[in-house]
């Protein structure tokens, strides 16, 4: 049976507007457009009354941002896609909240990658309030590092404190999130991928195997490499050649 995803569409250009209908309408034909609204308020009081699977949502738009708009809708009980010229902050918040966005001017093979990913998300029936909440809460504490990430998990979507990791490890192209408590999250990202996005003040790669949370070393044990102690009790090796940064790093931190 074919997935129908009832939409609405929200951008205050209009020509914007007309380009992402008529891609939608072409190349993405399982999507059904409820309404196309160029007024953000508008747009409210349609999402609540029509209660679509998804909403393409422009950021900048006059009386009411993309923001705003989800804040007077909540709880988020649909899927969101984010169309936007907006800067690399918030593309970073995009990314860490695990939410889908499009740049301007639309591409169509991101489009229907977007609308590819709604779906799987849409057979699970979860996540999207809790992403959209971790992207609110990120957007208010702006720093190179956010104050929550979005984990896929078998079930849909958890958000977690990222003071809360004490390390990523490598396993394979999958990296496990060990956590405070003792729990872990298996995710499908490298570790390299959070090496990239993650605060490098605050997490470090100690090991080819290890990205650590420098707020969660205990001590230093020295050696040719040497180990760190973990607040859970665990020894990692530092690797020889990554020593004298880590040791840089480390004793730089304030107490």
């Amino acid at each position: 049976m074919k997935t129908v995803i009832n939409a609405i569409l929200v951008d205050d250009e209009p020509g914007s507007l007309i380009t992402l209908e008529g891609l939608l309408q072409r190349f993405c034909p399982e999507v059904q457009i409820l309404a196309a609204l160029g007024n953000p308020l508008e747009a409210i009081e349609l999402i609540k009354e029509r209660k679509p699977n998804l909403v393409f949502l422009d950021i900048e738009m006059p009386y009411a941002n993309a923001f705003d708009v989800l804040d007077r809708v909540s709880p988020v009980d649909f899927q969101v896609v984010f169309v936007t010229a907006f800067s690399e902050y918030a593309i970073k918040a995009f990314k860490y909240a695990a939410l889908d966005y499009l740049l301007k001017p639309l591409n169509i093979d991101e489009l229907k990658n977007a609308v590819e990913r709604v779906k799987r998300t849409l057979l699970t029936q979860t996540g999207g309030n809790i992403r959209v909440a971790g992207l609110l809460d990120n957007l208010k504490h702006p720093s190179d590092t956010p104050e929550k990430l979005s984990f896929s998990t078998p079930n849909g979507f958890e958000l977690i404190n990222v003071s809360n990791i004490l390390y990523f490890e490598a396993e394979g192209s999958y990296s496990l999130v060990v956590l405070t408590g003792g729990k872990k999250l298996m995710v499908s990202k490298g570790l390299k991928d959070f090496e990239e996005s993650l605060s490098p003040v605050q997490f470090v790669r100690i090991h080819h195997s290890f990205l650590i949370n420098l707020a969660h070393v205990k001590r230093y044990l020295k050696g040719r490499g040497g180990h760190v102690e973990m607040t859970n009790g665990l020894l990692i090796e530092v690797a020889v050649r990554r020593k004298a940064d880590f040791l840089e790093m480390f004793k730089g931190r304030k107490a």
